[in-house]
């Protein structure tokens, strides 16, 4: 028996074998959950996806195109969703983007206004709009369980990090205030605030090249954080053993976040 067994959802946001929502996806997999994938459109971004969801072991994996800057590939995403699977229990928003010039030491500053409603617009924003369209499936399901991640930039100042920190503290009071509204629903809405992993997004932030030294010698559990860690987190949250658990925005750090310097 799998904690995920006879559970299925939405993934959204996996570039490759080294984002977290694949992790995710993963973890979800082994623990008997059932997944359906978004992709960014284009050829390109929809075979490099499904090259990695292939690596889940998923055969003939369902994936859709979706442009999350624009309200009409949200609604066909979900509503393809809907036409192909009776139940959503899950949905992962693992999406965030900000213009790579603005991700530098010293250049907050000088973040231009398109640049910085952007980033809000396809880091935050979406998880309103995607937690809209999944809410009447989820509550006939009988209800579900809505995550996104965060990361640690939101609370604190990361250096370089700048207007994806911005964009983050949105989306962590975005969740809290989706999860006030969908608890009647049954629907809960929390963020797991991931520690620093190499990513595709992660890559384009001026000084991460050390960040894995640095990180390893601060945090309590001296090494840095794994997909693993994260998939099992999340895991946990798509599961009945959160039932009472939303609203929150949960640390996978290895303790980072608990260090004050």
């Amino acid at each position: 028996m799998g904690l995920l067994d006879g559970k299925t959802g939405l993934i959204v946001g996996i570039a490759n074998d080294r984002s977290y929502a694949w992790h995710i996806a993963k973890a979800i997999i082994d623990h008997g959950g059932r997944c359906a994938f978004t992709h960014l459109p284009g050829e390109k971004n929809e075979r490099r996806t499904r090259r990695a969801v292939e690596d889940l072991g998923v055969k003939d994996p369902w994936l859709f195109p979706l442009d999350a800057g624009k309200d009409e590939d949200i609604d066909a995403a979900f509503s393809a969703y809907q036409q192909k699977f009776d139940h959503m229990h899950f949905l992962v928003h693992s999406i965030a983007f900000a213009d790579r010039e603005w991700l530098q030491f010293g250049k907050f500053v000088q973040t231009p206004r398109q640049a910085y409603l952007g980033a809000i617009d396809i880091s935050a924003y979406t998880l309103l709009a995607m937690a809209r369209r999944a809410k009447d499936q989820m509550a006939r399901s009988g209800g579900g369980s809505i995550m996104a991640m965060s990361y640690y930039g939101a609370e604190k100042v990361v250096p370089g990090y700048n207007v994806m920190g911005v964009a983050k503290a949105a989306l962590e009071c975005t969740g809290r205030y989706l999860a006030a509204e969908l608890g009647e629903h049954k629907i809960r809405v929390n963020l797991i605030s991931g520690g620093y992993l190499r990513t595709l997004a992660s890559s384009a932030v001026g000084g991460t090249d050390t960040m894995s030294e640095r990180v390893a010698e601060r945090a309590p559990l001296r090494r840095n954080v794994e997909g693993a860690d994260v998939g099992n987190t999340a895991v946990y949250l798509a599961s009945d053993l959160s039932a009472g658990v939303t609203g929150e925005t949960i640390y996978v750090d290895c303790g980072v976040n608990t260090i004050g310097a």
